[in-house]
């Protein structure tokens, strides 16, 4: 069960890492990780605050407009808010981050971590199928975080070296929210009925494959723009 619950944040670190050109110091990483799974522990009272304010102590939402409301302002806005938080805190005046892509690699180590914990906790908490948990959010969940948090690095990053904007800091925030709200719904949606849920599944699948290919090239916009600048710097 643990190795279930582990293994995939462990994979994705070890991933983004090999694509890192410049590799950033372990020990810069693994705090980024620790600060991340630190964090998932006030969020979840966070959620089950917000949760009983939107819809009571023994609330549940059964309709789409409650289970939408549920992902976006119960799951996705706590918790992306406090992952660019400890993005923000892990990154300022640090003096590795030094090339575009290190926003995308600090990012996902903070979001790896975070997802780490939620892991454990959601396999741990299912032991009659806990095999069937942890395979589909070792499939979905975990690398969804990993994309919210690729999405979210790149553009600190854009934000921080090219475009001081403050449509790109918006950014920073609303478009893993709104990416990490859209999954979260889809994924929800199964409370309201079965036909609901399962017409949702198929377009949860789809939309994991899109996010994952948008996240694949900001990583590849990232590394060659870190290239062309090393490129440039020997001219």
């Amino acid at each position: 069960m643990l190795l279930l619950a582990v293994l995939p944040a462990l994979l994705l670190g070890l991933y983004i890492w090999l694509r890192d050109p410049k590799k950033e110091p372990v020990l810069q990483l693994l705090k980024a990780a620790g600060m991340g799974m630190a964090v998932c522990i006030p969020v979840a009272f966070i959620e089950v605050g917000i949760s009983w304010l939107l819809f009571g102590f023994d609330g549940s939402p059964t309709t789409l407009i409650g289970t939408t409301t549920q992902a976006f302002f119960v799951a996705a806005l706590p918790e992306e808010l406090a992952k660019l938080f400890v993005v923000w805190v892990v990154l300022y005046k640090n003096p590795y981050f030094d090339e575009h892509f290190d926003g995308i690699v600090y990012a996902v180590f903070v979001g790896l971590g975070f997802a780490l914990v939620e892991n454990i906790s959601y396999i741990f908490q299912n032991e009659e199928t806990w095999l069937t948990v942890g395979i589909g959010r070792a499939l979905l969940s975990v690398p969804g975080h990993y994309a919210f948090a690729v999405i979210m690095g790149y553009f600190y990053s854009v934000y921080h070296f090219v475009n001081h904007s403050k449509s790109i800091a918006a950014c920073i925030l609303l478009v893993p929210f709104v990416v990490h709200g859209i999954y979260d719904a889809l994924a929800m949606s199964g409370a309201v009925s079965p036909v609901v849920g399962g017409l949702s599944f198929l377009v949860l699948i789809y939309f994991c494959i899109k996010l994952h290919a948008v996240a694949e090239s900001r990583l590849k916009a990232l590394i060659d723009k870190d290239r062309q600048t090393t490129k440039n710097d020997f001219l």
